[in-house]
């Protein structure tokens, strides 16, 4: 990743702990969440290893057509699965992915330092990169709606709209937010350093 090192190995802990989560997840839970979980989890540990700062490790020229293709599998996967069912994780899933590929193309024939002299060419293609902070910046903003507790009932009391629980800290559909939470924030600020 371009940009401050801080930043770079911010998002590294950040993704590389929600990866590790969702990966922990994979064995949990009905076919459908292990399947969600899968994709969350190449998300996470993908992003974890995209957002390593690039003067720590250069991945030229090899780095961008691998993701690239890892991430592009990962996408159509995605696609596929969306089309047999009719989940809304699978599309976004498609989404997260196909942007992976385009900020690894994108960053790929940018400079190590991030920026050449004092002036900053974007990397990739603004109109491209405005839409997909916008769908990533409205994701954020449904899913922290989302973790909010719901005020239901007649007399006002406050009511957690939480699924049943069940046992074991893998199957906890609040920290399965949070961690989808987590990656579209991390997406953001990837984006962000184009």
């Amino acid at each position: 990743m371009h940009g401050p090192p801080l930043v770079g190995w911010l998002l590294v802990a950040l993704c590389a702990a929600t990866g590790a989560y969702c990966l922990l997840s994979v064995r949990a839970g009905a076919a459908g969440e292990r399947r969600a979980a899968r994709g969350d989890a190449l998300m996470g540990l993908g992003m974890a290893v995209m957002a390593v700062p690039a003067a720590t490790l250069d991945t030229r020229p090899w780095g961008a057509p691998l993701f690239a293709v890892v991430f592009a599998t990962g996408g159509l996967r995605a696609l596929l699965l969306a089309r047999e069912c009719a989940e809304a994780h699978h599309l976004h899933h498609a989404v997260g992915a196909f942007a992976m590929v385009y900020m690894a193309l994108a960053m790929s024939g940018t400079p190590v330092g991030g920026h050449a002299g004092a002036s900053h060419e974007p990397a990739g293609t603004p109109l491209l990169t405005g839409l997909l902070l916008v769908y990533f910046a409205v994701y954020v903003v449904r899913a922290v709606a989302g973790l909010v507790p719901v005020m239901a009932g007649p007399s006002g009391e406050a009511a957690w709209a939480d699924a049943p629980p069940r046992p074991g800290w893998q199957w906890r559909p609040e920290l399965t937010n949070a961690c989808r939470l987590t990656m579209g924030i991390g997406m953001l600020a990837m984006l962000l350093t184009l």
